[in-house]
């Protein structure tokens, strides 16, 4: 797991730890030192932690204008055990939220294993962003981990989709692909 990194190829474009506006500002990383562990393996130390300590993510892009951000995950989505939907809501999306983001990507494809707990932060995390024409979409989740989710019945709140070649795409032209799917459902 250590040599899974977060996805580098808009780093020219955008990079959490210089935006004033998100959670990661200011992160200093390195690239020797393995500190955060996933089942015992450790996990490449570009991963921000949110106060998960089975759920790591990095946000790939924020962009404020058009009012939404792709985050990338790894490790286990834990909310039994570890609540990490309340982790990630109040550390991470809700600060997002108030900067006038309404549209979030989540990249879950390294998501191993999902473990359901209470709707209550999907609920109003749905509520929130619908009352701002947003949603919130989970990209390329394995079929168990999506298996899970769905037997927990999270998808009413949270659009899975795959699209398996999301990575050819820059970040604006994947909100558009994603945001054209999303309103083709509405229809």
């Amino acid at each position: 797991m250590h040599e899974i990194e977060p996805f580098y190829n808009w780093r020219h474009i955008y990079t959490s730890e210089q935006d004033e506006r998100s959670p990661f500002f200011g992160r200093v990383y390195s690239e020797f030192t393995y500190t955060q562990v996933v089942y015992n393996y450790y996990i490449h130390p570009q991963w921000d932690d949110f106060g998960s300590r089975t759920l790591y993510l990095k946000v790939l892009m924020a962009d404020y204008d058009e009012h939404y951000v792709i985050i990338e995950m790894i490790g286990e989505w834990n909310d039994a055990i570890e609540n990490d939907i309340m982790e990630l809501k109040r550390e991470v999306t809700d600060v997002f939220f108030s900067m006038g983001i309404t549209k979030f990507i989540l990249i879950g494809e390294n998501v191993l294993n999902f473990h359901s707990g209470d709707k209550d932060y999907y609920q109003e995390w749905f509520e929130e962003v619908t009352d701002e024409n947003g949603w919130v979409v989970i990209l390329n989740m394995p079929g168990q981990t999506q298996h899970d989710f769905v037997r927990a019945k999270l998808n009413r709140y949270v659009e899975l989709m795959q699209l398996d070649n999301w990575r050819t795409y820059r970040p604006f032209h994947l909100f558009k692909k994603i945001d054209e799917e999303i309103q083709k459902r509405l229809e």
